[in-house]
């Protein structure tokens, strides 16, 4: 046998155990009685989220739809992640806009998914790296770990792009908060004002007013103000959000006028934002100095000297 089709073979071999691995695990874990009932448990769950969703997924827009489908349902599949987690995850989705039945399970997919690739790509070129290339043990090491960091990743993208969500949301608030001002002031109820400020938030700031609809729904459908207003400030997250959560239920506890209050705290948000954009500006200068000594300042130098530098060569050359 040469020494690349053995190379193939342990790279096969390391694949193979890692498959086993999870089997195995998920044997042990799923086995006993308790397990069992788990899974009976999430497997209802399953089937109920599915009929559930059907619709939604005939309706959708063919190929992505489908991928989506088939990402969630082996998802449901997965036997790594436990319903704590997942409740965790789900709560992660929620708050950065993926609000879909299947969103979790397709998440913990794509976390298999890309845990699964890393590693193969892990086994096909570990034998390449230095000193430590030759070994398999070495290489079978590089491979577990390379697996779990291919599927913390996801995490890391999904916390990202809910950073960025929640930002937009935060720069937006004081705009919203104006127009709920007027809109309650105008003699508009809570529900009606919430409605009205995310259709003309909906082309400023799509997420804020996809959230605020929401919460509009669940007032007019529940009636309960103080959990529909509470579950708002559970999706977005932030402190100014939170402030105007809990300023709303105290003005509808204690019978307070909800417009001085949300005029109070619109001019506190307003200020805020204010000095946000100020430290931001201040910082700018430093930020910029490391830049321009790197990129700027050569280009500045070599403009200045390059003729004078060329001249000086020259004259030196005919000596």
């Amino acid at each position: 046998m040469s020494q690349a089709n053995f190379e193939t073979l342990i790279n096969l071999l390391m694949l193979l155990a890692l498959v086993i691995a999870i089997v195995i695990w998920w044997a042990t874990k799923h086995g006993g009685q308790r397990g069992r009932i788990a899974e009976r448990t999430r497997q209802a769950a399953v089937v109920q989220r599915n009929e559930s969703t059907m619709v939604d997924e005939d309706d959708g827009d063919g190929l992505a739809a489908r991928i989506a489908h088939g990402l969630a349902r082996l998802g449901d599949r997965l036997p790594l992640f436990d319903a704590k987690y997942r409740a965790k995850l789900r709560k992660q989705m929620i708050r950065s806009g993926y609000r879909s039945h299947s969103a979790v399970s397709a998440l913990l997919a794509i976390k298999f998914v890309v845990g699964l690739i890393c590693a193969a790509f892990a086994v096909m070129l570990g034998s390449h790296i230095p000193v430590v290339g030759g070994y398999p043990a070495a290489r079978g090491t590089m491979m577990l770990l390379v697996f779990v960091v291919g599927m913390i990743l996801p995490e890391y993208v999904l916390a990202f792009f809910a950073s960025r969500r929640r930002k937009a949301m935060a720069s937006c608030l004081p705009d919203a908060l104006d127009l709920l001002v007027i809109c309650t002031n105008a003699g508009n109820s809570l529900g009606v004002s919430i409605r009205r400020v995310a259709d003309e938030m909906k082309t400023i700031c799509p997420p804020l007013s996809s959230e605020f609809s929401l919460t509009a729904d669940e007032l007019k459908l529940s009636g309960d103000s103080t959990r529909a207003l509470q579950a708002l400030a559970d999706r977005i997250d932030l402190p100014s959000i939170r402030a105007l959560i809990s300023t709303l239920t105290q003005s509808m506890r204690y019978g307070t006028p909800i417009t001085q209050a949300l005029r109070t705290l619109s001019h506190t948000e307003r200020l805020a934002h204010i000095v946000s954009l100020e430290e931001k500006a201040a910082k700018l200068a430093p930020k910029m100095a490391v830049p321009m000594m790197v990129f700027i300042l050569p280009a500045v130098i070599l403009v200045a000297a390059g003729p004078s530098v060329i001249q000086l060569m020259s004259f030196f050359a005919k000596k």
